[in-house]
């Protein structure tokens, strides 16, 4: 994976540096010590590693605009970074650059439960920002696999979804206004406690930017009222073509379930395996779940389970109770701690049109033969959010790199077939040199227009998202001014 090479004049100024940092915040918030800073030199795209130059912490909004301010000032680039749960490197750092991580900002500001709206710092959890509400009987709905541990900001950064996001959308769906600070040090909100906000839809962009415009400090989100109940239903069957199509089928019938999961063999097995949550041993599984009143769960999930049984499953088993409805959630829950127990694999994310669920998955099948490599598939089967696990070996020379070919060929099938490069993990370095691939050279100039306006010195999670390719005359017209 290619990085640009790091700035040798600001490598030797790493002391005047810190000396500044230190000077506007508490003893206890800058990392220098080599050592230390090398819990920061990846995320969850492990396979890449660099540390930082340093690594700084901050409690407040103010603390972050003065360490952008003093960055800017020096020129050196930052990288935000929420709990470093990335899996496409949103928060690999490059040698001459700033973590800022922002793990001690998760205070709740202010909950307005008559409005339906909580007011966090972006350094909380995703799972916590439900837990400040639960007693009230509210919840926050996206939920990303990694909610235990993922923060706020990185939701916002990436558009994270989660297993309920085919009922109640994305992050971008319940963020109602941020407190961002600009590379500058300037302080802005946009949006806030209201449905709407006038003017342009610059929430809209903030949301999904990777850390390219600006650092999230506080974040005011849409909770919602718990539902009356819920029950979810698991469904086999005898391969990954034919529930695909049931997928597609109850999509087309205007059932609109909670959340609709898929699990192909080897991810069974491993989740079996581990969890040891009682399914069944057949090609592909599916968890649908929907949620509201006896009445309203009774009536969507006769109408689930007539368009099932057109597709001969193999199983089929309703929730009775609490307990059983846990079970069947628990493999799945368990999915990525499973596979990692048996193997090195990397989980991509690409998103496609539902219909196109079985040819997809065969495809899939064919370019796991081609490649040598198995893959295991478990994702969001409702919105087409794909994620393949790639099988590998990341102590044999060479098997990385073909990883990431197989990958790439995923991906680029996601496309062709009216998809998209990811759905919630975000660009990051994985997908960066496959954006020519989605976009026409026009559409990234007016990509690359935006981050001009906000950054315009390029210092925000430098090697993000953009083809160096295409990036390399500005950050040459930069490193030109200085």
């Amino acid at each position: 994976m290619e990085m640009p090479v790091p700035n040798s004049t600001i490598l030797a100024r790493k002391a005047h540096l810190a000396a500044r940092l230190a000077a506007v915040l508490p003893s206890d918030a800058v990392i220098q010590d080599e050592m230390e800073t090398r819990a920061y030199e990846c995320d969850g795209l492990a396979a890449y590693r660099c540390p930082p130059l340093l690594a700084v912490l901050p409690r407040t909004t103010q603390e972050v605009s003065d360490i952008l301010r003093i960055c800017h000032e020096e020129g050196v680039p930052v990288v935000p970074r929420g709990a470093g749960t990335s899996l496409a490197g949103g928060a690999l750092p490059t040698a001459d650059s700033v973590i800022l991580g922002v793990a001690r900002m998760n205070e709740v500001l202010d909950t307005d439960y008559d409005n339906r709206v909580i007011r966090v710092q972006s350094g909380r959890t995703n799972l916590s920002v439900s837990g400040a509400v639960e007693e009230e009987e509210f919840f926050y709905a996206p939920d990303p696999s990694s909610q235990l541990a993922c923060a706020i900001a990185g939701n916002i950064a990436m558009n994270s979804g989660g297993a309920h996001c085919l009922k109640y959308g994305v992050t971008t769906n319940n963020l109602l206004g941020v407190t961002l600070v600009m590379m500058d040090g300037t302080v802005v909100e946009i949006g806030g406690a209201h449905l709407d906000a006038g003017g342009l839809d610059l929430l809209g962009v903030i949301c999904g930017s990777e850390g390219q415009l600006g650092v999230v400090t506080e974040a005011t989100l849409r909770i919602l009222r718990k539902p009356e109940g819920a029950r979810p239903v698991l469904i086999g069957y005898d391969s990954n073509e034919v529930a695909g199509a049931c997928v597609s089928d109850i999509i087309k019938a205007g059932v609109l379930p909670v959340a609709i999961e898929f699990m192909d063999r080897p991810c069974i097995e491993a989740c079996e395996a581990f969890a040891k949550a009682g399914y069944p041993m057949c090609e592909a599984l599916l968890i649908i779940e929907v949620e509201g009143s006896d009445a309203e769960i009774a009536h969507q999930l006769e109408l689930i389970i007539e368009i099932a049984r057109t597709h001969n499953p193999v199983e089929l088993r309703e929730a009775g109770d609490a307990d059983q409805a846990a079970r069947i959630w628990l493999g799945r829950k368990s999915a990525f701690g499973a596979m990692g127990q048996i193997n090195d694999y990397m989980c991509l994310d690409g998103t496609i049109p539902v219909g196109s669920l079985p040819q997809v998955l065969r495809r899939i099948g064919e370019l796991s033969q081609e490649y040598g490599l198995d893959v295991a598939n478990v994702f969001h089967a409702g919105d087409g959010n794909m994620h393949p696990l790639i099988l590998f070996d990341a102590n044999k020379p060479g098997d990385l790199e073909l990883c990431e070919q197989f990958g790439a060929e995923v991906l680029k099938l996601c496309v062709d077939v009216g998809g998209c490069l990811t759905g919630e993990h975000g660009v990051g370095i994985e997908k960066r040199d496959l954006m020519l691939y989605q976009y026409a050279p026009v559409d990234l100039e007016a990509q690359l227009l935006v981050k001009d306006v906000f950054d315009p010195k390029w210092l925000l999670n430098p090697a993000k998202v953009f083809p160096l390719s295409v990036s390399e005359g500005r950050r040459r017209q930069v490193l030109a001014a200085e």
